[in-house]
């Protein structure tokens, strides 16, 4: 998806600074509290979706198109509206940009349930860890022991990384709060409605589609980030590096597999197998050359995604606050490149512009 928002302060110094100085303030705010329990944002929306979808439905992919664009729509143009609105104010543009990265980060909250999971499987508790598992993944919990929760949980933390915390950043970097709440709503239509179930297989197929491109880029973001970091968790860049662009490419998800082949070599474990989930089984290609996941690994697994979660604040924030000195730059090297010229050059805004 492009947008074209002519608020979000790609013009001004101050506009940028707010967007980036909100992203961390954001991103600090899920740090300290996480997801609350109740009257969640995102929670309220997917209640609105649900009652958009009952009305909307049709067995048919063209209802699904219809459906998506209204459904992501609706928080685009409303994150548009607010933003425009808080033109040549920084102090709202920031109070804005941290609520919007809040509401849409979950990264803290993912931690939290692989912690969690990871207290219960140390107890021994087999059947609280396969009471939580739903709170990480939709696979069947009942068929599962000790050594399979722990690979589900470093899997989907691997996976949610991306979903829950880098996508997110990478949009708001490129979109601002629009950027930020359309991926949300993308991300939370596929939950919805883009898997393979008789009443979504030909309904779910739009948002399952975009959800698909809105994560490519991210996803290969998370896959760097985590080679990285494959040190903080005792790993290797090297082997994270080649285990990702050995395997990556094997998951049946287009995006999927990056974060967890990257995560798999980081760790030197061996992610990938059988999966069963409600009324089916999926077998699915071996990502590494380790062993399965340990319950130790659960811990380390939470560690990598941390880190990685810090690094694409980092990244992302510092990606906006440089845009003006960016601008600055370009503006100066296509004046001297037409001062020697002595013609025209063409603007970034399209058309030309002359020797000053």
């Amino acid at each position: 998806m492009r947008f074209h928002l002519p608020a979000t302060g790609r013009g001004s110094g101050s506009g940028s600074g707010a967007i980036a100085a909100g992203m961390l303030l954001g991103a600090a705010l899920d740090a300290v509290v996480g997801d609350p329990r109740r009257a969640h944002p995102v929670a309220a929306y997917g209640r609105a979706v649900g009652a958009v979808e009952r009305r909307m439905h049709r067995d048919a992919r063209g209802a699904g198109v219809v459906f998506t664009a209204v459904c992501v729509g609706a928080p685009v143009l409303g994150g548009v509206a607010l933003q425009r609105a808080s033109r040549g104010r920084p102090v709202a543009r920031t109070v804005l940009t941290a609520a919007a990265t809040w509401a849409v980060l979950g990264g803290t909250t993912l931690r939290r349930e692989a912690a969690a999971m990871g207290a219960s499987l140390e107890r021994g508790d087999l059947t609280a860890a396969r009471a939580r598992l739903p709170h990480l993944a939709g696979r069947d919990p009942s068929v599962l022991d000790a050594a399979g929760l722990a690979r589900a949980t470093v899997e989907s933390v691997a996976e949610n990384t991306s979903d829950a915390v880098v996508a997110p950043l990478v949009w708001g970097a490129l979109g601002g709060v629009p950027g930020l709440l359309g991926y949300r709503a993308v991300n939370t239509l596929d939950a919805m409605v883009g898997h393979r179930s008789p009443r979504h297989r030909r309904f779910g197929w739009a948002s399952a589609r975009l959800d698909d491109v809105a994560n490519l880029v991210p996803a290969r973001v998370t896959a760097v980030l985590t080679v990285a970091a494959a040190p903080i968790v005792g790993g290797s860049r090297r082997e994270s590096w080649r285990i990702w662009r050995r395997d990556g490419r094997a998951h049946p998800s287009p995006n999927s597999g990056h974060c967890e082949a990257s995560a798999a070599g980081a760790m030197g474990v061996r992610l990938g197998g059988r999966n069963v989930y409600a009324g089916r089984t999926e077998d699915r290609p071996g990502l590494g050359d380790g062993p399965p996941p340990s319950v130790a690994d659960v811990a380390r697994g939470a560690r990598l995604s941390a880190a990685v979660a810090v690094g694409a604040l980092v990244l992302t924030a510092g990606h906006v606050a440089a845009r003006p000195m960016r601008r600055r730059l370009y503006a100066a090297a296509r004046d001297r490149l037409a001062a020697r010229s002595g013609g025209a050059v063409p603007s970034r805004r399209g058309g030309t512009g002359g020797a000053r």
